[in-house]
């Protein structure tokens, strides 16, 4: 049993998280649950919260105090990953942080913290078998080299803040380390006006907003003569929720350092999966 407490339980993937977990048979205790300060859900039930029935735990506007009852903490918010991750790391805790649109400077703040002993798997995207695409083509585009123009194009609901999404990253910074490229040199995002004949090696990320799609990434290697497109589409945020309670029981038992959803899977070389 991996006990676990959900940052932003109130939110759409908090919600997804609270449920599973509840209804896991016991593989995940949900012992804890946090939202914003002036969130009306505080101190309501988290599994109500979520349509699932009386958890036992109430919603807390203050992480600390709920540390010390649990072994992972699953963060999903559009808040301040680092300050979460410092007080997990503090406490002893795992952390698995799956929010998209993270600073620079805040990724390299949490893999300090790695560094300095904390258990961390950080993803923009959780889902499986989005991450089982990445490897397919990372794959593809060191098979193809930069004769075939790479093109990203993603879809997400109209409610969706950042953009491009972080698994358009993910997928762009796999395909451009494939070829051996960086990726800040070679992307390109939209394209409008005039800008002329297509450079070789570019890497073109498109995003498109509407709806409620969940989320739907296409990756296209097109050259003279033929095209090859390889498609995820989540149809909805169990996918990203059930890696995400994946990911917090690979932490319950590894040993310090930084991951992603490849380690998880056992997709890097040496690394049992979850």
């Amino acid at each position: 049993m991996t006990k676990i407490i959900v940052v932003g339980a109130a939110g759409r993937m908090g919600r997804r998280l609270v449920s599973l977990a509840m209804d896991s048979a016991g593989k995940y205790l949900l012992t804890g649950a946090t939202e914003i300060s002036g969130s009306p859900f505080l101190e309501q039930d988290a599994g109500l919260v979520a349509g699932s029935g009386t958890s036992g735990v109430k919603i807390s506007p203050e992480l600390a105090p709920l540390l010390a009852n649990a072994e992972v903490v699953i963060d999903f918010s559009t808040g301040n990953p680092l300050a979460n991750a410092e007080l997990a790391v503090s406490a002893g805790l795992g952390i698995v942080i799956g929010g998209t649109a993270i600073e620079k400077a805040q990724k390299a703040a949490i893999a300090e913290l790695a560094r300095r002993g904390g258990r961390i798997v950080m993803s923009s995207n959780m889902s499986v078998g989005l991450n089982l695409v990445a490897g397919l083509c990372a794959e593809t585009a060191g098979i193809l080299g930069d004769s075939y123009d790479i093109e990203i194009v993603e879809m997400h609901h109209s409610k969706k803040k950042d953009s491009p999404s972080g698994s358009a990253i993910l997928l762009a910074e796999a395909v451009a380390a494939a070829r051996g490229c960086d990726l800040d040199e070679k992307a390109v995002y939209g394209r409008s006006g005039l800008p002329g004949e297509r450079p070789r090696g570019e890497i073109g990320i498109h995003a498109v907003r509407g709806g409620d799609v969940v989320g739907d990434h296409t990756v296209i290697f097109a050259t003279e003569g033929e095209r090859i497109e390889i498609v995820h589409k989540a149809s909805s945020r169990d996918a990203f929720a059930k890696g995400a309670l994946r990911a917090a029981e690979f932490l319950r038992t590894s040993k310090p350092g930084l991951y992603d959803m490849r380690d998880v899977l056992g997709l890097s070389k040496g690394r049992p999966a979850a």
